[in-house]
């Protein structure tokens, strides 16, 4: 049986399903009321690890997590990411690893989660035009000063992380992955081979796993929704894998973390190893 818990950095304990708060809306008071519901039942239920970015909202999503579960719990991790920044001359958003930009965003999610320290804050891309020394090097400028703990990655290759582990001890990496979508399989060996957290975003392919025949049939024959089916695979593929499903509903919110329960047998587990690809 998989463990349900894994240790970032070989000593942060979270339970491996967790929870992406991307999806939750702050804009109207309703919104953002149902949001703050949908953040503390993660929690009730056994959340341990959630994650957030400094692109979502440009830090509301942080200060909105904040705002619903502040004070913390001890066990609690929440996790966000920097580097992608507005651009003053045009308004959009953009990859920005520069050292001053990386700084000013921990620094802004220090204040807005309310935190003495971030256990673990990871580069959400790196910036092809600035130095991957030096994005890092500000990181690990940032480890020094107590400011974070942990770093971690988002959507690199296996060379860029065996790069990166040459400059900074790599905690996590956070790449898209789930059953129809495995093109950072190699991403995930190397993250299993050395104690690597992966955190697969995207973990259930939207609006399709459902219409797969083959996934379908497992849930059927276990009394699961597909979506359940899935998270229950990925959390079976390796042991290093923690998915952060998210979503803006209870519901849904309850329906995803209940797939910690599901024990796919192995013959089910290797029809689900065969499907293809989704291109």
């Amino acid at each position: 049986m998989a463990s349900t818990t894994f240790r970032i950095g070989g000593d942060l304990p979270v339970r491996r399903l967790g929870f992406g708060a991307m999806h939750l809306p702050t804009e109207t008071a309703h919104d953002r009321q149902a949001s703050l519901a949908v953040a503390r039942r993660a929690v009730e239920l056994g959340v341990t690890l959630i994650d957030t970015a400094h692109l979502y909202g440009g830090g509301a999503n942080e200060e909105l997590l904040a705002e619903a579960l502040f004070p913390y719990p001890d066990e609690l991790v929440i996790t966000t990411k920097v580097g992608v920044a507005r651009s003053v001359s045009s308004g959009e958003w953009e990859l920005n690893g520069r050292p001053d930009v990386l700084r000013a965003q921990v620094e802004q999610a220090l204040r807005r989660l309310r935190v003495e320290r971030i256990e673990l804050l990871q580069l959400h891309r790196i910036d092809p035009e600035t130095p991957l020394a030096d994005q890092l090097g500000t990181l690990r400028d940032l480890q020094t000063e107590g400011k974070l703990v942990r770093v971690g990655l988002s959507e690199v290759t296996a060379p860029e992380l065996e790069q990166a582990r040459e400059l900074v001890n790599v905690a996590s990496v956070q790449n898209r992955y789930n059953l129809l979508d495995r093109e950072h399989e190699p991403v995930l060996a190397a993250c299993e081979a050395a104690g690597i957290a992966f955190l697969p975003w995207r973990p259930v392919a939207a609006g399709t796993s459902g219409a797969q025949a083959e996934i379908a049939s497992v849930a059927a024959e276990s009394d699961a929704t597909p979506t359940q089916v899935t998270l229950a695979w990925l959390l079976g593929h390796s042991p290093v894998v923690l998915p952060i499903p998210g979503t803006s509903r209870t519901d849904h919110l309850e329906e995803n973390l209940a797939a910690a329960d599901l024990h796919l047998t192995s013959a089910q587990r290797e029809r689900l190893d065969r499907l293809p690809e989704q291109v």
